[in-house]
Formats: C-alpha cells, structure tokens, sequence
C-alpha cells in the first residue's frame, strides 16, 4: 500500500475525465499511488468479479448485440452499477477503464486485476498471436492492484500459440516476483471455416489446464479462470489452483447461471468473472443481475 497522502482526483463527470486527462494527465498516477488496496482474499474467500477487459480485443458485441460496447459511456455506467452492489469484489480491465473507474471513484476498497495480452484481435489473421500490448506486470505492481489475467488459447496447428506461451510464462514469472496474482485463462482453440473457435468439452479443457499451469517458474501465485462445462467435478481433478469461473457471452443467461451455480460448490472454485452476461443482460436490468450472481457466491 502506498503511503502516500495526496488527495486522489475525483472526477465527477465523464467529461471531468477528459479535461483530466488532457490537462492534468500525471494526476492518474498519482490517483494510483494514493488508493489503498484491498486484500485479495478476505471474509469468506470467494470472490464476485466483473470482467471488462472485451473492447480492447475488438470483441465489442454481447448477445445478440454486435455493437453492445461501442460506447464507453454506456459501459463505465454499466460497471459503475456492477461495482455499487456491496458483494461485488472488483472488477478486471485494461487501463483505460481502470484509470475512468478510478478517477469516477468506483475503485474504493475493490480487487483490481489488470488485462495484459489484448494482441490477438477477435477475427484477425493472428488473433492467436495474443501478444502483451496492455498492462504488465510492473505497471500492475506500481498501480498496487492485486493481479493480471493472461487469456492463453492453444492451437495445436498454429505457431502462434507458442508466442503467446511464451510470454505468459514470462509474465507469470515477473508477477510473482511482485507477489501478484497470475490468473490464466485457457482453451484449446482451433480455426473452423476461418475463424477461431475454443474447444469447450471436458477432455479439452482437462488439457489445457495440464499446459497452463505449468507456465513460468513458480505456481505460487497463479490462478485459473475457466469455462463452466460438462463434468466439472472431473474438469477441476485437473488443478489444485485457485479457480474463478467466467462468464463468456453464452447463448441462454439463465442456463448459464445454473452451471454455475453447480460449480461454485467444488472445492477449488473461488467464485466467478463474468463480464456481459452479467453487464449487457437481455433485460438490461444489470442490477438485477449482478444480484442474482452475488447471491450465489455468497
């Protein structure tokens, strides 16, 4: 924790923000430097996270909805009502809607996980090339968050996995060594008619966390986040990791509610991340849904 006394800049319109950012632009970092931050574990040790790392991968749509994120007032609205429910525990970003949410005081005793590798572009050519073009882990250490996510998908046919391996490992190492959390996110992927598609039965996700977890020099600090599936008694057999679920954009909200309802009760599991199942629900009555998930964590 910082022990700085500064006053954090507090921003009380969207349009504070930007007159912020372009007159006073070092006043984030020392916004940063002055917040206190919250144990990652605390209570009863399951955590409720909302996820909205999507936009920074050109993965803009939710639902049926293929342009549900273009506006990034709607979304900071959206999160800033996620972030109000008192069982919500913090929220995963890249540092541009961490920075908004920090300057609009939605941070204030919140879990913050950074994004980190946002190079694999939804529908790009090297979109398994998911290189680290967001946070680090030094710019995730000096903001005193408590961790950063890696989406790790494999594709067995494409050499750009092994890129994207690689850096996680690298990543994984350098936040341990800042005793931050890793939180891997991993899928076996492969390309149908063109475009990638994660392979979501038991046996290959059992597989993909075997490779995952074995990324970097120490698994003292790394976390998995992963599909609800078929057989996920047998599917968590696979780690002694902590485990958070996601969310993904499924198809059927309340289907997917109840798998993870059935999930949250396995030892490993340490609640959930879900991003626009929980933000774009097909009510948009996003408070609702933020507390029907609350309630199931705790």
């Amino acid at each position: 924790m910082s022990e700085s006394t500064d006053l954090a800049p507090r921003c009380r319109s969207y349009a504070d923000i930007t007159e912020l950012r372009a007159t006073n632009p070092a006043a984030i970092a020392a916004a940063w430097d002055a917040r206190t931050t919250r144990p990652t574990v605390r209570g009863d040790g399951q955590l409720m996270i909302v996820a909205a790392d999507h936009p920074a991968r050109g993965a803009l749509a939710a639902g049926s909805r293929p342009t549900a994120m273009n506006s990034r007032i709607e979304l900071l609205d959206r999160l800033r009502t996620a972030l109000a429910d008192p069982g919500v525990d913090g929220v995963l970003a890249t540092a541009d809607i961490l920075d908004d949410l920090l300057l609009l005081g939605a941070l204030e005793d919140k879990v913050v996980f950074s994004s980190l590798n946002r190079g694999g572009l939804a529908g790009a050519s090297f979109e398994l090339d998911d290189r680290m073009t967001a946070a680090t882990a030094a710019a995730t250490a000096a903001a005193h968050l408590n961790g950063g996510k890696m989406l790790v998908r494999i594709d067995l046919e494409d050499p750009g996995t092994v890129a994207t391996m690689a850096a996680c490992a690298q990543a994984v190492d350098e936040l341990a060594a800042h005793g931050l959390i890793a939180m891997l996110e991993p899928f076996l992927s492969n390309r149908i008619d063109g475009k990638v598609r994660n392979d979501l039965s038991p046996d290959a996700v059992i597989k993909s966390v075997h490779i995952v977890q074995g990324l970097g020099a120490t698994s003292a600090y790394t976390w998995m986040k992963l599909p609800v599936v078929d057989e996920m008694e047998r599917v968590m057999e696979s780690t002694t990791l902590p485990t958070l679920l996601l969310g993904g954009d499924p198809a059927d909200p309340d289907e997917a509610m109840a798998g993870w309802q059935r999930a949250l009760t396995l030892p490993a599991v340490r609640g959930l991340i879900v991003g626009r199942t929980l933000l774009y629900p097909p009510d948009d009555d996003v408070a609702a849904a933020v507390a029907n998930a609350v309630a199931m964590v705790r």
